[in-house]
């Protein structure tokens, strides 16, 4: 049974665990950072972002596919800027070295598990083909990124397909659901049921009113701090407790929109800034970690045409100096969709009757109070 969800995006394939009582960190009155958050705190209020998932719960398997799209026309034929920054590099991010030696992106950003990355791969390819103007197209270099959901899911039964990837990029919409969902469904965090997770700042208009979006697939272990308290240690479930209860291996993948007109250079430095937004929640780069950050800028008179009858090409980009509030921006963004990323995470039962529960958010409220944490 297959059940179509356009208003969020989601493409739910099998049945999932049953509704719990979640919410995001806002909603039990957890605000992170500073600045002011988008319109719905999500990686699509950056204008032309979209986002399609797709879930698979069946059997054994509790996998899926997320997809970010940047805009809405042929990505391949207009490129936008875009850097990649590796945190720790245990992982496969099919498709970075020529985002780094271009500095740009021809395609959506797929993030599934590690060994269906060549299927999503061959789907990138297929899609991007099959595009109106692309006719005579004889390279594509799609983007995917992974992480692995294998103690959850049957990982080796490679779940999923081509058309799965195909499917979840034209579900895409502004509606990004969060939790146990799409690329998040089988993943395990701090100990924890992991998932999907977004958020967004918005520059005051004195600074130039851009908007800094961020999602993630969050799968990474450490030391878990939510707004400054420290919620792990007070579980008594953290790395190198005296029970090692929890592992720090796994990864976390982090996808990073903005609107401000940066090129690739200062895309891979606010990419960079992300991976410090990771850092405030307990995240520890172990060795088994990958953790990359991918940035992209939807600024129309940033993109790079495909082909082009003009040798040069002028942009108007921010100076390095107004930089800075897009760092604070991307480093309160991506704290704060890791954390709503457990906070909607639903307790998840898979392979060999494998149980990881979900953020004990009727313990976790009292700890945070305790620790002036919400306000």
């Amino acid at each position: 049974m297959m059940l179509i969800n356009c208003l969020v995006g989601v493409v739910l394939v099998g049945g999932h665990a049953a509704a719990q009582d979640r919410g995001r960190a806002r909603d039990f009155g957890v605000n992170i950072g500073v600045m002011q958050t988008g319109k719905t705190n999500a990686i699509t209020d950056v204008k032309g972002v979209k986002v399609g998932q797709l879930t698979l719960s069946f059997k054994s398997v509790r996998t899926g596919v997320t997809a970010i799209i940047p805009h809405d026309g042929n990505l391949f034929q207009e490129k936008v800027p875009a850097a990649v920054y590796v945190g720790n590099g245990f992982g496969k991010l099919a498709g970075s070295t020529q985002v780094e030696e271009l500095g740009n992106l021809e395609t959506p950003i797929v993030l599934t598990n590690t060994l269906n990355v060549a299927s999503a791969l061959d789907a990138l390819v297929e899609y991007t083909l099959q595009l109106p103007g692309n006719e005579n197209v004889q390279s594509v270099n799609a983007v995917v990124g992974e992480t692995n959901d294998g103690y959850l899911s049957d990982i080796r039964s490679r779940s999923v397909s081509k058309a799965d990837v195909i499917k979840t990029i034209q579900s895409a919409s502004d509606k990004v659901a969060e939790g146990s969902v799409g690329a998040g469904t089988g993943t395990v965090c701090f100990g924890f049921k992991g998932g999907i997770g977004t958020s967004s700042r918005k520059l005051p208009d004195n600074l130039g009113g851009y908007t800094v979006g961020v999602i993630v697939q969050t799968n990474f272990g450490g030391v878990l701090q939510i707004n400054g308290a420290p919620v792990g240690e007070e579980l008594k479930k953290y790395y190198l407790s005296d029970k090692l209860n929890d592992t720090p291996d796994g990864s976390c993948m982090i996808v990073v929109a903005t609107d401000a007109p940066l090129d690739s250079r200062n895309l891979k430095r606010l990419a960079q800034r992300a991976i410090l937004g990771l850092a405030k929640t307990g995240g520890i780069g172990s060795n088994g970690s990958g953790d990359y950050v991918i940035a992209f800028s939807t600024d129309p008179l940033l993109r790079v045409p495909f082909a082009s009858k003009e040798r040069t090409q002028s942009v108007t980009l921010l100076s390095n100096e107004a930089v800075s509030p897009l760092f604070l921006a991307v480093i309160e963004a991506t704290e704060e969709a890791i954390i709503n990323s457990l906070f909607m995470a639903t307790t998840t039962v898979g392979k060999d009757d494998r149980r990881i529960d979900s953020l004990p958010l009727d313990k976790v409220i009292p700890i945070l109070k305790k620790y002036n944490a919400i306000h």
